[in-house]
């Protein structure tokens, strides 16, 4: 039954794949026997990522706004490997703004790269994928708990949902299966923007919300990454797993 958790074999592309989230899936993937593909505009970490891999990953900057870039990653899969198993598109970012004081400049950027990367990655995914496959989209607890000074952030997760699932209807009879993740707080250098001393103070306001007491690591998210694809959820398409510490709790 173990083996189900096991992606032996598969040929997988991470997007966001230099640091966090990203990373920690590309190398959780590698780890249980998939060839991963790594993706993102930070080639330094980009290598740092493929150091951690070894041999079993190949590395290529995307600016996951632009399509070309996104299916160019894609045809580096399918070129070196000839195939193309799982897509995970957690390339993502944060601007912290009211509504009020959100330019059209910051609300494009955050829906340019947390949606319009991931339509992308799906896109090209679900063109490659013709005899099955799991395409990973990258949401956030924010879809569920709205929180003053991430309304754009909020909207681009929000609608992610409701792509993974059209997405979904659209790939089930090649039998693509699309699922998201909608962490909840978790400690990477994306929310530590702020500094040490921000990062740390939220983190313990999360864990007073939570009912165990717990914020994430990028580990935590990546075996849920794993999870959705690997078989043993086989059976899931359509959803949207919430590793959150139990912050939010939607029926």
């Amino acid at each position: 039954m173990t083996d189900r958790f096991r992606v032996d074999g598969k040929v997988a592309v991470v997007t966001g794949a230099a640091s966090g989230i990203g990373r920690a899936s590309a190398v959780a993937l590698a780890n249980a026997g998939a060839t991963v593909v790594c993706g993102d505009l930070d080639e330094a970490g980009l290598q740092e990522t493929a150091n951690q891999i070894g041999g079993a990953t190949a590395t290529l900057r995307t600016d996951v706004t632009k399509e070309a870039d996104v299916a160019a990653l894609v045809a580096l899969a399918l070129d070196t490997h000839g195939r193309l198993d799982v897509m995970a598109n957690v390339a993502g970012i944060i601007v912290n703004n009211r509504i009020v004081d959100t330019t059209e400049e910051e609300l494009d950027k955050v829906l340019s790269v947390n949606l319009k990367g991931v339509f992308f990655g799906c896109k090209a995914a679900l063109a490659a994928m013709t005899n099955g496959g799991s395409i990973i989209n990258m949401a956030s607890a924010a879809i569920d708990t709205p929180a003053p000074g991430l309304v754009s952030y909020a909207m681009s997760k929000a609608a992610v949902t409701m792509l993974t699932r059209t997405a979904a209807q659209e790939g089930g009879k090649a039998g693509v299966r699309v699922n998201a993740v909608a962490p909840g707080y978790v400690v990477t250098p994306m929310t530590k923007r702020g500094g040490e001393e921000r990062a740390a103070a939220v983190a313990e306001q999360m864990k007073r919300i939570s009912p165990i007491g717990a914020v994430g690591e990028p580990e935590d998210i990546a075996d849920s990454v794993l999870f959705l694809a690997s078989d043993a959820s086989r059976y899931m398409t359509g959803q949207i797993l919430r590793p959150n510490g139990g912050a939010a709790m939607p029926w």
